[in-house]
C-alpha cells in the first residue's frame, strides 16, 4: 500500500513524525508537508508565487505552500504514480464542526479526495501532543482495517477523524457521528505595534452550540474515537425546490406600468406630490408680482426659500 502523508502543522512537528514511524512498517509511506505551520489555511492553493520542494535529512519533503498546495503538486508532478491512500496529521487540537471548514488538515485530505483517492484526516482532540504514541497507533489500526480491499471500492470517500488525549486502553471505541456546530468566533484581539499601528488577532474559536448526543462533540467528550465521513458538495439540498419556486417568481416578465412611457417611481416619490385638496392652478393665470423687500432689508435665495439678511 502506497500512502500520501502530509499535514497542517509543518514538516517537523510532532504529529506527522509520529504517524510516519507508526505507519512505515505496513506501507510505503511518502511525506510531503509544508515547510511552516499552515493551521486555517482550509483548501487554500498558492497561484501568484512558486512553490520549491526541499529535502529534509529525515527524508521528508517539504514544501513553501499550503497543506492544499502539498498534495496537489505531489498528485500532478512530483509522484510516479498516485498513492492508495492520503493520509493528514496527527493535528495538534481538535477537527469538529465548523473547524472542517478551515482547517489545513482536513484541506489536505480533502485535495487527495478531489483527484479521486480515499483520504483520512486525524486529529488529537486536545492541544500539546499529550499520549500522542497511543494516537498514532489508534490511526495505524484505522488505516489497516480500512486497507482490507476497501481503499479502492467503488467512490473515493473521505474521512475526518478525531483522537482523545488517553492511553490507548482508556479510549471508548470508534463511533461514528455527524458534525457538530460551534458559536461564532470570540472577538477580534487588538494591539498596537512599537510604530503606533493597530494590529488584529483573529479570535479564538467559539464554543460548541450544538453537542448533543449523535454528534462529534458529544462522543469525542465521552471519550470515543470519532469518525465522520465528509463530503464536498455544498448544495443545500433541501432548499432546491424553494429557490427553484423562487427563481421562477424573479425570471417572471414584469407586470406593464400603467402608461407605456410613464417613468418609473422612486419609493418615497409620493412624498413630494401635492396634497390632493390643494386647488390646481391654471396655466394661463398670471402670476402675481412678490412683494419689494422693506427697505434697508436685502433678501437672499437659498434652496427656494427667501432668508432675511442678518444685520450687526
Amino acid at each position: 500500500m502506497n500512502i500520501l502523508l502530509s499535514n497542517d502543522d509543518g514538516f517537523q512537528a510532532p504529529g506527522i513524525v509520529a504517524l510516519y514511524e507508526a505507519l512505515k512498517d505496513v506501507a510505503q509511506v511518502e511525506v510531503i508537508a509544508p515547510e511552516h505551520n499552515n493551521s486555517a489555511k482550509s483548501n487554500a492553493l498558492t497561484l501568484h508565487s512558486p512553490l520549491y520542494v526541499h529535502r529534509a535529512h529525515n527524508g521528508f519533503r517539504y514544501v513553501n505552500g499550503t497543506p492544499a498546495d502539498c498534495v496537489h503538486i505531489a498528485l500532478t508532478g512530483l509522484l510516479p504514480t498516485p498513492p492508495d491512500l492520503v493520509i493528514s496529521g496527527i493535528n495538534n487540537g481538535a477537527n469538529m464542526g465548523d473547524d472542517t471548514i478551515y482547517s489545513g488538515t482536513v484541506g489536505a485530505a480533502m485535495e487527495g479526495f478531489l483527484f479521486g483517492i480515499p483520504a483520512i484526516a486525524f486529529s488529537q482532540v486536545e492541544k500539546g501532543w499529550s499520549h500522542l504514541e497511543d494516537a498514532a497507533a489508534v490511526a495505524r489500526d484505522i488505516v489497516l482495517g480500512l486497507s482490507d480491499g476497501r481503499l479502492r471500492a467503488g467512490a473515493p470517500w473521505l474521512l475526518n477523524v478525531n483522537i482523545p488525549n488517553r492511553p490507548r486502553d482508556q479510549m471508548k471505541p470508534l463511533k461514528v457521528c455527524r458534525l457538530g456546530r460551534r458559536h461564532a468566533a470570540e472577538p477580534v484581539i487588538t494591539q498596537v505595534n512599537p510604530r503606533g499601528d493597530t494590529m488584529y488577532w483573529i479570535g479564538a474559536a467559539g464554543p460548541a452550540v450544538d453537542e448533543g448526543e449523535g454528534t462529534d462533540f458529544h462522543a469525542s467528550a465521552q471519550g470515543h474515537v470519532v469518525m465522520t465521513p465528509l463530503k464536498v458538495d455544498l448544495t443545500d439540498h433541501d432548499g432546491l425546490r424553494y429557490w427553484a419556486q423562487t427563481a421562477a417568481h424573479l425570471s417572471a416578465p414584469a407586470e406593464a406600468p400603467p402608461h407605456e412611457h410613464a417613468a418609473p417611481r422612486l419609493p418615497g416619490a409620493d412624498r413630494y406630490r401635492a396634497p390632493a385638496s390643494a386647488p390646481a392652478r391654471p396655466a394661463s393665470a398670471p402670476t402675481a408680482p412678490r412683494a419689494a423687500a422693506p427697505a434697508g432689508v436685502l433678501g437672499r435665495r437659498r434652496c427656494g426659500r427667501r432668508w432675511p439678511a442678518q444685520h450687526p
